[in-house]
């Protein structure tokens, strides 16, 4: 029969002298965790590659994809459907309202604000603002040049409200459409193209047109010089957002496609500032009444 102290736990000193004959040998601790070196992590890492991920927004996308495959998507003809392009609160908006105003250079606007939660609540009112910003200062501009004038009868310019709601909402869907369109197209051409969902290019020109409606408001001076020079910095502001954002997914295509789309994008945005600077300013009367007539 066994005594208590052959049950009592004994030390041994086989590991001693095992250690004494082999010092070389290899031990392990359970009390110490296993460390793998950080050259290693460098080795599994291929240069430059986390460069790309950060900006293309690659890192996490089979995350979010794999995420977003567990969720169950109503049905297009539910209210429940369309709720989910709203769900987003006002600390997010705000979030990416200063980031489109305050570009990070080398930074994806994608990647840091909308893929997470991509939305149509702040591009929708934003539009709406600007729309209504426009036509309200376009004719208290009018007012204020013609104030004092004894043959002068103020009559409000309602059309100014259709020409302008037309003129951005066909360029926050039409031209992200377009760009969907192409970037799809492109990458089955090319592997290494990256392609934003319609949701996100959306999400991009909507924040991106928030600087305009302080630009608008600031366009009530009667100085044709400050209003162009607002026209300017706000164009280069927005213009920088969309440049950074879509220049990483096209740069890997054929040199002059990737120049030329990107040239085209900022082309189209400078189209849209100057024409709502032509329909605001009063003293542009032939293409205000032009686009008027167009717009009946």
């Amino acid at each position: 029969m066994a005594t208590a102290d052959d049950l009592k736990f004994q030390e041994f000193d086989d590991a001693a002298n095992l250690l004494a004959a082999n010092p070389d040998a290899t031990t392990i601790s359970i009390d110490e965790p296993v460390e793998i070196p950080k050259n290693q992590h460098s080795r599994l890492q291929e240069p430059g590659r986390e460069e790309d991920d950060e900006l293309l927004g690659t890192d996490d996308s089979d995350k979010t994809e794999l995420l977003a495959g567990q969720k169950k998507s109503a049905p297009f003809w539910t209210f429940e459907y369309y709720q989910t392009f709203f769900d987003v609160d006002t600390y997010q908006v705000l979030d990416r309202i200063k980031g489109s105003v305050f570009p990070v250079p080398g930074k994806n606007f994608v990647r840091l604000y909308i893929r997470s939660n991509p939305d149509l609540y702040g591009p929708f009112w934003i539009c709406a603002t600007l729309v209504f910003t426009i036509a309200v200062s376009g004719n208290l501009s009018n007012f204020f040049i013609h104030l004092g004038k004894p043959t002068y009868h103020y009559v409000p310019e309602f059309r100014k409200v259709s020409i302008a709601a037309t003129t951005i909402y066909a360029y926050a869907w039409l031209v992200p459409l377009a760009l969907w369109g192409f970037l799809m197209w492109r990458n089955s051409k090319v592997m290494n193209i990256v392609s934003y969902s319609f949701l996100e290019i959306v999400c991009v020109y909507g924040y991106s047109l928030f600087i305009y409606i302080p630009t608008a408001i600031l366009w009530i001076i009667p100085q044709k010089v400050v209003r162009w020079v607002l026209v300017v910095f706000s164009l280069c502001l927005s213009g920088s957002v969309l440049v950074m954002t879509f220049w990483p997914a096209v740069r890997d295509d054929n040199r002059r496609i990737a120049v030329a789309t990107v040239a085209t994008i900022l082309l189209l945005h400078a189209l849209l500032a100057v024409g709502c600077l032509v329909g605001h300013c009063p003293s542009f009367s032939l293409i205000s009444c032009f686009l008027a007539q167009v717009a009946c």
